[in-house]
């Protein structure tokens, strides 16, 4: 059994249909989708440690079955620059997530780099009933959430599919480099539409999947949330 099915045979165990941040990111590193550098705290003396490994400045999120989505909630405190930072964080987090759900079930504090901003990408996947896993594909943001701006392809995608996806979005010219953006790394995009393409042909329980945001850079890419569903 590879690592995949085995977080998925842990979520399936723990009664759960979503994966925890912390689990969506393991099955993004078991493909060679590039993720931030993340680490699940258990306490504030780990949260600081776990900071000082990855270098500031770091994002805190909670991680908790009962809390999925943790910005609302106040559950994630971003450019976080030294140790008094990921201290006061860390309090005001829990307190944050006590206030919204007393008995909420903390797993612990994802400590995660902070990405540095760039041009966004989003990477998703969702099975349809008739036709099976369909890829799809955005510029982040307001393209997504106000304009739409998606692509779509019935799974396994070959590499000149992903490159179609990639130039038949609206926003394709801010990938070419825009203002003060620098041209993002295309060959890597198209590596992640592939890799997603892989992942989901081979776990065919997925139900939905999305990488939202990628900050993507002039070489390389890095996932900064991923988030995956069961059937």
């Amino acid at each position: 059994m590879d690592k995949t099915e085995k977080i998925f045979m842990e979520v399936r165990k723990a009664g759960r249909n979503y994966l925890l941040e912390t689990e969506a990111k393991s099955v993004c590193m078991e493909y060679g989708i590039p993720v931030t550098k993340f680490k699940l705290a258990k306490s504030e003396v780990e949260a600081v440690k776990f900071a000082e490994e990855i270098g500031y400045p770091v994002v805190l999120k909670i991680v908790s079955p009962h809390i999925l989505h943790k910005s609302d909630v106040g559950g994630v405190i971003v450019n976080l620059k030294d140790a008094k930072d990921v201290r006061d964080a860390y309090k005001k987090i829990l307190e944050n997530v006590k206030k919204h759900k007393a008995d909420a079930k903390i797993e612990g504090i994802l400590v995660q780099e902070m990405a540095p901003t760039s041009t966004e990408v989003i990477v998703g996947a969702v099975k349809d009933p008739q036709f099976g896993p369909a890829i799809m594909f955005g510029i982040g943001g307001i393209f997504v959430e106000v304009l739409k701006d998606v692509t779509f392809r019935i799974a396994p995608i070959t590499e000149e599919e992903a490159r179609e996806m990639i130039t038949e979005v609206k926003a394709y010219p801010l990938l070419k480099g825009y203002r003060n953006l620098p041209p993002a790394d295309i060959n890597t995009i198209v590596n992640i539409l592939l890799k997603t393409s892989k992942l989901v042909m081979e776990h065919q329980e997925i139900k939905e999947l999305d990488l939202n945001p990628i900050m993507v850079y002039e070489k390389g890419a890095k996932t900064v949330d991923a988030r995956i569903i069961l059937e």
